[in-house]
């Protein structure tokens, strides 16, 4: 462009000055094209060999023989793969190929560093969209200025310079999906890093997608069970929903998540763990764990760890949302993790500033919300009309010493449909899963429950705030009577009940049996180091000797009062047994 005549003006490079009868045709080509005459000048080049290069403001032709080899080659990327034998198609499709005269937008990288490199002349680039560097670094457009767009940087940026030429793609970033992908941990550009080949993609899906309208979506009535006694009866995960998993560091916030994934086994559900700033280490110790316990099978691991650069760890999540996307459009269920996103607004944040965008508060840019809302609007159920399919998302947030009050936690806690709050208190006293009755909710609730479960957990987080109050009152109490010990115990007993060892996600016949016994209060009388057995002996026999309620209590979900009866009974048949027992020794 221009700027001071403000006018278009065309570049023409070849190795000859083209005759009176070229200029002609090259005239009319411009003004058609642009709706003005436009002054061409010729440049001499032998850089064009066979052909010309024509450079109009930020378009070029690109019309040498080695552009037209690049056209012809890009028209045979695009032949489909899945149609059998490609020879025939490519015989074809090169017997009828004719070059088009494509404009190709090529703009100049004005500065480069730390991931961000800020280019001129691509007036037409749009947000989102794929740009191409020297020596094939991809970028995205991020930034777009009055002279000038804002670049984040995939790939090593050594191979961009200054003045080097950048060429725009016309396609916004996508990731590729496919049924292939399930067994596999990918980067966040979809690429293997499990060091086990290639993986045939069935297609590519943008990685920004609108979230499906309210008509397109169904209530959430479906459970999910995440196999986690604390959990499934009282904070209850439905199929569609978004439950945060909150909590310090280190107080098992992924191990909720893994232990949801295992128990998904045999349950066709697709289950995607997105890592996100985490230690390679760390992310390859859950890809063991899950292939241990058989879960890899319906899984898929997509990690931007902490050694990668912002970019990749700001798309990381919307890439395994893409990969979601696609199991739920053919109508599966998929369950999703995002962890962790205090890491994700982190990487976001030094993006913006290295973009000069102004800071907020604590630091972060004022659209940061936007940047989660987007993307947890897109886990959803979708009607039967359109398949059917769900994606349930688990995003974790790390807190400072339990600040559920700070930026990211409280803009997250309200995009959510609830939150599971881990405390770091009742993790080193003990009690793991560390699960706050108090300040965790479901504001699905007993929707996404089977009947049996809704039943068997009646007044169970009442019974357990009111025992966390007497507790406060009576910790320093030296003297305390009869119902006010019992009361205690009984206490005491239901959050022993709530301990389960790691990566031992439990059945729903397990725990609605539990939950029946415990707030019958049948344990009363069992010291609390003798609860944990207890159980493990009292499940035991039920799945030996009474079979058949376990297996109604799976298949059907559903309990009436007079197998609730029964339970109780057998329960305490067995207790009574296990007391003349020990009687006897």
């Amino acid at each position: 462009m221009n700027k001071e005549a403000n006018i278009l003006k065309a570049l023409l490079y070849s190795a000859t000055e083209p005759s009176g009868e070229q200029q002609k045709r090259f005239g009319d080509f411009l003004k058609n094209k642009y709706g003005s005459e436009i002054p061409l000048e010729w440049i001499k080049s032998e850089d064009y060999e066979g052909g010309f290069r024509l450079e109009v403001g930020s378009d070029v032709y690109d019309w040498s023989l080695r552009g037209r080899l690049r056209m012809l080659r890009d028209t045979l990327i695009e032949i489909p793969t899945d149609k059998g034998s490609i020879i025939p198609l490519i015989k074809e499709t090169i017997k009828e190929w004719t070059p088009e005269a494509m404009a190709e937008q090529v703009g100049t990288v004005k500065t480069v560093g730390d991931g961000i490199a800020t280019v001129a002349g691509l007036n037409h680039a749009t947000f989102g969209e794929i740009l191409i560097f020297a020596g094939g670094v991809r970028g995205m457009v991020q930034d777009i200025r009055r002279d000038e767009i804002g670049c984040v940087l995939f790939n090593d940026d050594e191979g961009v310079v200054q003045g080097s030429h950048v060429k725009r793609t016309g396609k916004t970033a996508g990731t590729p999906v496919g049924e292939d992908f399930l067994g596999r941990a990918v980067d966040a550009l979809g690429t293997p890093i499990d060091g086990l080949g290639e993986i045939s993609a069935a297609g590519y899906m943008p990685i920004e997608a609108q979230a499906p309208p309210i008509v397109d979506r169904q209530p959430v009535d479906t459970p999910l069970e995440t196999g986690i006694f604390s959990i499934d009866s009282m904070f209850p995960i439905g199929r569609g929903q978004r439950e945060l998993i909150i909590g310090d560091r280190q107080t098992g916030k992924t191990a909720i998540a893994v232990d949801a994934i295992i128990n998904q086994k045999g349950k066709d559900c697709i289950c995607i763990y997105v890592a996100i700033g985490q230690k390679n280490s760390s992310v390859v110790h859950i890809q063991q764990t899950l292939k241990k316990h058989g879960a890899m099978d319906y899984s898929i691991i997509l990690s931007a760890s902490a050694s990668e650069p912002a970019p990749l760890q700001y798309i990381a999540p919307y890439a395994g949302c893409a990969m979601a996307e696609y199991f739920m459009n053919k109508g599966k269920d998929v369950l999703i993790i995002y962890d962790d996103l205090s890491k994700h607004a982190v990487a976001y944040r030094a993006l913006s500033l290295l973009l000069e965008r102004a800071p907020g508060r604590e630091a972060y840019p004022g659209d940061v919300f936007y940047l989660h809302s987007r993307l947890l609007e897109r886990a959803a159920r979708l009607s039967d009309e359109i398949g059917g399919g769900s994606i349930t998302a688990l995003p974790i947030v790390e807190t400072q010493a339990g600040d559920v009050s700070a930026y990211i936690p409280t803009n997250i806690i309200s995009i959510t449909d609830g939150q599971i709050f881990l405390e770091s208190d009742l993790f080193f006293a003990g009690q793991r899963p560390a699960v706050n009755v108090g300040l965790s909710v479901s504001r699905v609730g007993g929707d996404a429950q089977t009947k049996a479960m809704k039943k068997a957990a009646g007044t169970l987080r009442i019974d357990l705030a009111q025992y966390r109050e007497m507790e406060v009152f009576t910790q320093f109490a030296s003297d305390l009577d009869d119902q006010t010990r019992r009361q205690l115990e009984y206490g005491q007993g239901l959050m022993r009940m709530l301990r389960q060892a790691q990566y031992r996600p439990k059945s729903q016949h397990e725990q609605v049996i539990t939950l029946v016994m415990a707030l019958s209060h049948t344990m009363q009388g069992i010291s609390a180091d003798e609860v944990t057995e207890f159980i493990e002996g009292l499940i035991s026999m039920f799945e030996t000797e009474n079979s058949d309620i376990c297996e109604r209590i799976d298949r059907e979900g559903v309990m009436d009062d007079a197998l609730r009866e029964e339970i109780i009974r057998i329960s305490k048949a067995y207790k009574n047994h296990g007391v003349d027992e020990r009687n006897k020794k």
